[in-house]
């Protein structure tokens, strides 16, 4: 044999073995005599812990003694080479006779080095492995080894256990991938299975291959492996006696004769988190208590062990230490929280991006819509109903409100949604619903499965009562529909056209005439027949003719007069009045002769175009314009009376309603709601953000809040009055805040890495400061007031030292440590230590006061309090994660801060309320709709009174009040749940 390293040997690089032939492997009894015959190797027999171990000067030595007290058992560590036992003996000789420098006293050396870097290890191994045995020979019968094939192994069975290891140890071989290892699953006896409180057993072997590993399975940049708790076993290869065949190894026994091992399948995959065996022997005959999630259940990936629970995102292992005080889970809470959530008010308006989005009811309050919530708001505020003011809420639509329409009756109200999908992707059909406004009660569904995409305009009939609706859905071929309002049956279909159709009406003389207006078109509809037969009706289409007028590119808008014609504003800033000729005989249309419409008067009213046209109760029109924001009232012959303009930072009209008397109110493109009239100006009474938010945070000792977002506004809002406090341009995109505990500044983080500290009552930028080049995801302050942590896209946390008012900050460190972006993190109550997630579902702790060093021994955290809970991976939020999550489904959370309920905002534009702590799989919460979009943040007030969300794409803010105990209003009855209910059948409310 040459000096070449062989397999398992020596690795590449290193130096060739001294040895010209490779003697054979020894056998136990050889390598005794080897070890009798060595001076420097005296054995203590009958000891599983030598005394001598630790102090033996040759490693060489110390490996052999570790071999002689515990020879089967022996392994190196996983992710280095096993060693060739067999050289053992040769190299202790060889020591002593070689001398000097050369190839062989460095290959010696080699092995030193080797050895001493694994040392420790094997240590941990060779006294948990004895504690093992120890444990076996106390707890397990003699006759029950040996009736499973495996022999009883020898020991006193009156020793006891080691302090602060669990009564019953059960070793399991789980499956992971292509390696299996053994987990030791502990049962608490006597009693109902469920989780002992002795000290748990860190999962390192099979979660850190390398570096430093986070309870979310990731491997850190830096730093050893992560040590668990002195003295607990590791998830390593089964201790085996001598006379036990090994598993993987040869044997002269037939397969019947050895011990069958029971595997345990973990899902390595998202894929195989979709079907899990219901069988209770492929789970290693473990109790349904201790792996939750039924037969076929996605939630399956969860093992509970006594020690930690784990659970799998993308199939990665996501381990979480139990804290000591929670003996089993059947202490936590079960069911849905007694406190509930009311909405208490809305801000925002949708004026951005739709049309027919205002209007007044009979009863005077405004009606409008944002995200899927049309809201009937009373100017001038309070609380209460029809009668006192503030807000109502219609909430019986699924996705977002596009149009509205308000019967003659002023009572009855139209309102149409867009399609989407519900969070298992399964189509949500547009529809248009038909409610009454004063019992918020719906009193018909009309055109389920009839429309396509969306729901684009709505219009009642005026002649004949509001009998009839007609609907324009978002289709390529726009189809144009007529209904029977009380009985939800279609009378007429026609496909209008290919281009947008923005604006619909019925003639309020004559309800056979419909008008149509949008992209480069003003089509006039004539239908017939249809009354009482369903879909017999007909529909023609007469397209009305621009002649020697330029023809608009976009005609957003039109209103009927008193007198039969018809103005239509357009995007060029003309008014044009379109009236009706006599019917030419001449020229027979389809269905005989019918009159026409033609172009008999211009007027040029607006620089850019006319977003809204509105026919006041006097007879005279206003006009909104988009570029100019002007509001123009206009007398007969279209003469100019008076006007008014929108101040800029309000944006454009895009809405007119009237209200009592003289007074306005106006919709704006910027999402914000005015009332005043053309003499006196407008003020705001809703406003609102125009673009995505993210940024999130309530002040500490007072009902505000500040919200940020994609439009680069900072916003701070009362609570109380429901009103903006004040807001400034950040000329950047805001994506998180906090507030210092003083309350008097407020830090703000930005998607360039720069972050900013504001003065909360002059506003004014106080600090100023840029941490890389990546967007920043979190800044918190600890709960003293002394640090500011930031994280950022660039995987390191920030922490600056801050002045006591909040004004001053230096670098105090940075932790560096995450493989992955920044997304949460929390501070400890004491403000020396910070946990935190990152974008690959880590959870890493840090010791700040210490230096910002990553703690190694995670398990050392589990008892520690948090001031605030926001991270969404943890033992105590682990039951809020839905079945077969990717690990994106949630994307905020918080625990209120008397922590009893924890509040979550999800993917799937819902807001969650569970009890906390949410500690058990699959646990049930109460379920609140009302986003169009992703719900993005979500924070309760400083007393949690309240509870504010954030959508997404629909830029809407929620202001929910809580209800039940501890809350404003009695807890209601709680329905009776089962640990196992599914998310999926949450309370709906």
């Amino acid at each position: 044999m040459d000096g070449a390293a062989g397999p398992g040997e020596y690795g590449a690089g290193r130096a060739a073995c001294p040895f010209p032939e490779r003697p054979a492997r020894r056998t136990l009894p050889e390598l005794d005599g080897c070890l009798e015959a060595s001076p420097r190797a005296p054995l203590p027999r009958g000891s599983e812990h030598p005394p001598q171990f630790l102090r033996l000067p040759s490693l060489v030595t110390r490996v052999l003694l570790s071999l002689r007290a515990s020879p089967a058992s022996f392994y190196p560590p996983r992710n280095s080479r096993p060693l060739d036992v067999s050289l053992l003996p040769t190299l202790l000789r060889a020591s002593s006779s070689i001398s000097g420098d050369g190839p062989a006293r460095e290959a010696l050396q080699s092995l030193s080095r080797r050895l001493r870097v694994q040392e420790q290890e094997m240590e941990l191994v060779k006294a948990a492995l004895a504690e093992a045995l120890r444990l076996l020979r106390l707890q397990v019968p003699p006759s029950s080894l040996q009736e499973s094939g495996t022999p009883a192994p020898p020991g006193d069975s009156n020793l006891a256990a080691p302090p602060g290891l669990p009564p019953t140890c059960t070793p399991s071989l789980v499956s992971r991938g292509t390696q299996t290892e053994t987990e030791v699953e502990l049962k608490s006896s006597p009693g109902p299975p469920g989780l002992s409180n002795g000290p748990p057993a860190p999962q390192g072997a099979s979660e850190e291959p390398s570096g430093t590993q986070s309870e979310g399975g990731g491997s850190s940049s830096s730093g050893a492996g992560s040590p668990g708790p002195p003295g607990i076993l590791r998830p390593l290869q089964p201790p085996q006696r001598a006379d036990t065949p090994r598993r993987n190894s040869s044997s002269s026994s037939s397969p019947s004769e050895r011990p069958r091992q029971k595997l345990s399948r973990k899902a390595v995959s998202s894929a195989n988190l979709l079907v899990r065996s219901g069988s209770t022997e492929s789970r290693g005959g473990k109790d349904p208590l201790s792996s939750p999630g039924g037969p076929g259940s996605r939630r399956s990936n969860y093992n509970l062990e006594g020690i930690s629970v784990k659970m799998f995102l993308r199939g990665r292992p996501i381990t979480m230490y139990i804290p000591s005080g929670i003996r089993s889970l059947e202490e936590l809470p079960s069911g849905p929280p007694p406190e509930t959530l009311s909405l208490d008010w809305v801000y925002g308006y949708r004026g951005r991006d739709s049309r027919s989005n205002l209007f007044v009811l009979r009863s005077g309050e405004v009606v409008y819509f944002i995200a899927c919530v049309v809201v009937l708001y009373r100017p001038g505020g309070g609380p209460g109903g029809p009668g006192g003011g503030g807000q109502r809420h219609y909430r019986g639509h699924t996705d977002c409100v596009r149009c509205l329409a308000v019967h003659p009756d002023g009572v009855r109200v139209a309102s149409g949604q867009t399609a989407g999908v519900d969070k298992d992707g399964k189509p949500l059909q547009p529809v248009v619903h038909i409610w009454d406004s004063e019992t918020l009660l719906k009193l018909q569904e009309i055109g389920l499965g009839a429309f396509e995409r969306g729901v684009g305009a709505l219009a009642f009939s005026a002649a004949d009562q509001g009998a009839f609706l007609c609907v324009v859905d978002d289709s390529n071929e726009h189809m144009l529909s007529v209904w029977d309002c009380s009985r939800g049956m279609k009378l007429a279909e026609i496909k209008s056209t290919n281009d947008s159709v923005l604006a619909v009406g019925f003639n309020p003389r004559d309800s056979s005439c419909i008008v149509t207006s949008g992209k480069s078109h003003v089509h006039f509809w004539n239908w017939s027949g249809g009354v009482g037969a369903p879909g017999n009706g007909t529909l023609t289409r007469k397209q009305g003719v621009f002649g020697k007028y330029k023809k608009p590119k976009f005609i957003p808008c039109f209103v009927f007069l008193p007198d039969g014609d018809i103005l239509t504003g357009d995007s060029e800033g003309n008014i044009l009045t379109w009236g009706r000729s006599p019917s030419d005989s001449k020229t027979p249309g389809r269905g005989g002769a019918k009159e026409t419409y033609g172009i008999v008067a211009q007027a040029h009213a607006h620089e850019g175009s006319i977003f809204a046209l509105c026919l006041r109760r006097d007879g005279t029109v206003l006009s909104g314009g988009g570029r100019d924001r002007r509001l123009v009232q206009w007398g007969p012959g279209l003469v100019a009376l008076q006007e008014a303009e929108i101040p800029e930072h309000f944006g454009a009209v895009r809405a007119i309603a009237e209200g009592p008397g003289s007074e306005l109110l106006v919709g704006t493109t910027k999402n914000a709601l005015l009332r005043g009239d053309l003499a006196q100006g407008f003020s705001p009474v809703i406003q609102g953000h125009t673009d995505e938010l993210w940024g999130l945070c309530t002040h500490p000792s007072q009902n505000r809040f500040l919200t940020c977002g994609h439009d680069r506004q900072l916003c701070l809002w009362d609570g109380e009055s429901h009103a903006l406090a004040w807001s400034i341009d950040l000329k950047e995109t805001g994506l998180c805040a906090d507030f210092h505990p003083s309350g008097a500044v407020v830090a703000v983080g930005l998607n360039t890495g720069r972050w900013l500290v504001l003065d909360t009552e002059t506003r004014e930028i106080v600090s100023d400061v840029i941490d890389g080049n990546e967007q920043l995801s979190v800044v918190r302050y600890s709960p003293d007031g002394l640090y500011l942590a930031i994280g950022s896209h660039d995987n390191v946390i920030y922490i600056y030292s801050v002045s006591s008012d909040g004004a001053k900050s230096s670098r105090f460190g940075r932790c560096m440590g995450h493989s992955s972006f920044i997304t949460h993190l929390d501070w400890s109550k004491d403000g020396n230590f910070i946990m935190s997630n990152s974008g690959d579902y880590e959870i890493l702790y840090w010791d700040v006061a210490g230096g910002c060093k990553q703690l190694k021994n995670r398990y050392e955290s589990r008892d520690r309090e948090w001031a605030t809970y926001t991270c969404v991976l943890g033992f105590h939020v682990y039951g809020v994660w839905p079945d077969g999550s990717d690990g994106t489904d949630i994307n905020s959370l918080c625990r209120s801060h008397n922590e009893r309920v924890v509040a979550v905002a999800d993917d799937f534009c819902k807001v969650h309320l569970f009890q906390y702590p949410c500690a058990r799989a699959k646990a049930p919460s109460r379920m609140y709709g009302g986003h169009g979009s992703h719900v993005t943040s979500v924070r309760f007030t400083y007393d949690d009174s309240h509870l504010v969300s954030l959508g997404g794409k629909d830029a809407s803010i929620f202001q929910w009040r809580m209800l039940g105990a501890g809350g404003a209003g009695p807890a209601p009855a709680t329905p009776s749940r089962t640990p196992s209910l599914s998310p999926a059948s949450s309370l709906d409310v």
